[in-house]
């Protein structure tokens, strides 16, 4: 596979599989931090979950009433919250160097897509 860097709006994501110890990336406009692979594969997979999970709730939840949902891994903590269709994104890695991101409801659709794409988990 080769290198892989998707952007948009408000986000990017890569993917090297030929960096050493660093192979992913998530960022926003104004910040970014690299991801080992293991990190990159639980943010996709828990991303999945996650977006499976608001999708499921769409009929459960009145029009104006939003939820909270978290995922974890023992390296990464995951959070959306907003409405089933429309909900912001935020993370924190849980272990090593640290660090956490968020993106808004606004750009969470493509970094879902995009993380099918990298499909490394």
């Amino acid at each position: 596979m080769n290198q892989i860097l998707k952007t948009g709006v408000g986000w990017r994501l890569g993917w090297n599989p030929n960096a050493t110890e660093y192979q992913g990336l998530v960022g926003g406009d104004d910040w970014a931090i690299e991801l080992t692979e293991a990190e990159l594969n639980d943010f996709c997979r828990l991303l999945t979950q996650l977006a499976d999970t608001m999708t499921q709730m769409t009929s459960e939840l009145m029009d104006e009433e939003k939820i909270t949902c978290e995922a974890e891994s023992e390296l990464i903590w995951m959070q959306v919250e907003g409405y089933p269709d429309d909900y912001n994104l935020q993370f924190i890695l849980n272990t090593g160097r640290r660090g956490e991101g968020s993106w808004p409801a606004e750009v969470v659709p493509a970094v879902i897509q995009t993380t099918k794409i990298l499909s490394v988990y």
